[in-house]
């Protein structure tokens, strides 16, 4: 995606990239769009100085059309581990153009029948720095989507550390993207 010019046209509310400060930002601030994947944004905003994650719920705050989450009001139907990948690879590092699968982040799947009919949901999964401020908004995310998916009644995301992530967990699709090939 080539970066793009837009104008905040409502007050809304971002995460300050790495950090994960939560910020308000006024209708009328210049922003640069520089990702744009799975449902969210990683913007610039030059007055504030730095990255800042938007969420695809306010799309429209730059012009976007805000749209819902693959899955969501589809046919329940039995929970596996493909669909809850499928959705995972809709998760996004704000600073890395790669989905969590891709970069390996992903460590444990866990499908469990519960007694209602539906599945829980249990993943593990790590960030590629221990000390990054996103890990809860990334975790959050993955158990956002993995939510939507029908029939799962309860979605589980921790992060963990164990064992400590490196590069050669990234997919050669990951290592390609980002030029490691």
């Amino acid at each position: 995606m080539r970066y793009e010019e837009v104008t905040i046209n409502r007050d809304v509310e971002v995460v300050e990239i790495p950090a994960g400060i939560t910020t308000a930002i006024p209708a009328g601030t210049p922003a640069v769009i520089t990702q744009s994947l799975g449902d969210t944004y990683t913007l610039q905003l030059p007055t504030f100085g730095g990255l800042y994650r938007l969420a695809g719920r306010d799309a429209d705050a730059i012009g976007k059309a805000v749209t819902r989450a693959e899955g969501e009001d589809g046919a329940a139907g039995p929970v596996t581990d493909e669909l809850v990948y499928a959705q995972l690879r809709n998760v996004y590092d704000p600073e890395i153009p790669v989905n969590i699968v891709e970069l390996g982040l992903v460590y444990d799947l866990a499908i469990e029948k519960l007694e209602t009919g539906g599945s829980r949901v249990a993943v593990k999964m790590t960030l590629t720095a221990p000390g990054c401020g996103m890990g809860d908004i990334i975790a959050d995310d993955a158990k956002r989507r993995i939510a939507t998916i029908p029939g799962v009644d309860d979605a589980d995301v921790q992060v963990v550390f164990d064992p400590p992530w490196n590069q050669s967990m990234m997919s050669e699709a990951a290592k390609l993207e980002l030029g490691m090939l």
